[in-house]
């Protein structure tokens, strides 16, 4: 679709507006009327601030402009439970908010356990035909008005908390300190013809793809070594989409999945690394990459010096769909004069694989016998491994 933007003037900008006023962020004082019709609706200031407002709620890059990504969030924020039939369908997969009211009701009862996240995949029909099973009805997975009836007259009960939360800390913490055995998925970005941002340096022009994919091998290695499974997102000649990429990492049964970007930015001032969850206006998020996240965030930064932007909960695809925890990292901004010394810088690259092994490490520790940031070494942590399955 074309990207909207303040300025932009049309039906499409008419629809946004129509959206946007329905779901209560944005209001018409002239008229009373929240509700656009105008097929010349202009994309004024108020429309510009609700759109940032939207996009901060839902967890996405809040930059004003109505790209994909915020176009299908306002569509998915649109469905209310029982406006359409939801179905697990893999041609056309479902997302939306009803189908996240639909989790939340299933999670209230008991019946579903993973994280709510507006997608009807495998679990949530699963979860559906148990509580369609355990009252009487067809256990089709298919929620329409019999199921909904159903679920309206049974209401909600307190459970006690987040019960993806709990499954999500008892694995990590059953699965013990140890490396060995741990499956990791690895994601460099772009790929293939996709190459990025170049960065000029003595020896040539470096481009994006080039250092994130090195970064991938070098923590690849390391992983390796301390006798950790790990597996690759992408091939080399390939970028594939962020939703291919996740449906490639859940075939591999994996632990935890550690997605490799870089910045860029209009602004040479713009710098640090930052991190990315997943997180969403539900209330819903992987607590796991949170700790993930935050701890490779501050090994970075405490060897590097580059900047600290911080840990955010995001709704991408990537983070979204994964059913493992998943950390993205924005390892710095190539637009960047420091940032990209660091980056293109080889030796930089092997500290900012080990900062992101140690950051593993310290997870699957859960805080016993750790050290203090930025001081564990590969090498202490190596020894640590081996002398581990000595003992054993």
């Amino acid at each position: 679709m074309h990207r909207l933007r303040f300025g932009d003037h049309g039906s499409a900008v008419a629809e946004v507006r129509g959206t946007l006023a329905g779901l209560g962020f944005l209001y018409d004082e002239q008229t009373g009327d929240t509700h656009w019709i105008d097929t010349d609706a202009r994309f004024d200031l108020n429309l510009d601030s609700a759109v940032r407002a939207f996009q901060q709620q839902r967890g996405l890059l809040v930059d004003g402009v109505v790209g994909p990504a915020t176009y299908r969030a306002l569509r998915e924020a649109s469905y209310r439970l029982g406006a359409r039939t939801l179905i697990y369908q893999l041609s056309a997969p479902l997302y939306g908010d009803d189908v996240a009211t639909l989790q939340r009701r299933l999670q209230d009862l008991g019946f579903y356990l993973d994280r709510v996240d507006g997608y009807f995949g495998s679990r949530t029909h699963d979860a559906l035909s148990a509580f369609q099973r355990e009252i009487g009805l067809a256990a089709d997975g298919i929620c329409g008005p019999a199921t909904l009836h159903s679920l309206d007259l049974l209401g909600s009960r307190v459970t006690g908390g987040n019960p993806h939360k709990i499954s999500e800390e008892e694995v990590v913490h059953q699965s013990g300190p140890q490396l060995t055995g741990k499956r990791i998925v690895i994601d460099p970005g772009l790929g293939g013809p996709d190459r990025g941002h170049s960065v000029p340096t003595e020896f040539g022009d470096v481009y994006e793809s080039e250092i994130l994919w090195d970064l991938a091998s070098r923590l690849e290695g390391r992983m390796a070594a301390t006798g950790m499974e790990t597996f690759l997102a992408r091939p080399w000649g390939a970028n594939p989409t962020d939703a291919v990429r996740a449906e490639t990492s859940n075939a591999f049964d994996a632990d935890l999945m550690i997605s490799l970007r870089c910045a860029t930015n209009a602004s040479s001032a713009a710098n640090g690394v930052a991190t990315f969850h997943f997180g969403n206006s539900h209330g819903s998020a992987s607590m796991i990459g949170q700790v993930l996240a935050g701890f490779i965030r501050r090994e970075v930064v405490a060897r590097t010096q580059l900047q600290d932007c911080r840990t955010h909960a995001r709704t991408w695809d990537l983070l979204r769909l994964t059913k493992m925890p998943t950390v993205q990292i924005d390892v710095g901004y190539l637009t960047n004069r420091y940032d990209a010394s660091v980056l293109t810088n080889p030796r930089f690259r092997d500290i900012i694989a080990e900062a992101v092994l140690v950051s593993v490490k310290r997870l699957y520790l859960l805080g016993q016998d750790d050290q203090p940031t930025g001081t564990y070494t590969f090498a202490e942590l190596l020894a640590e491994e081996l002398s581990s399955a000595d003992r054993g």
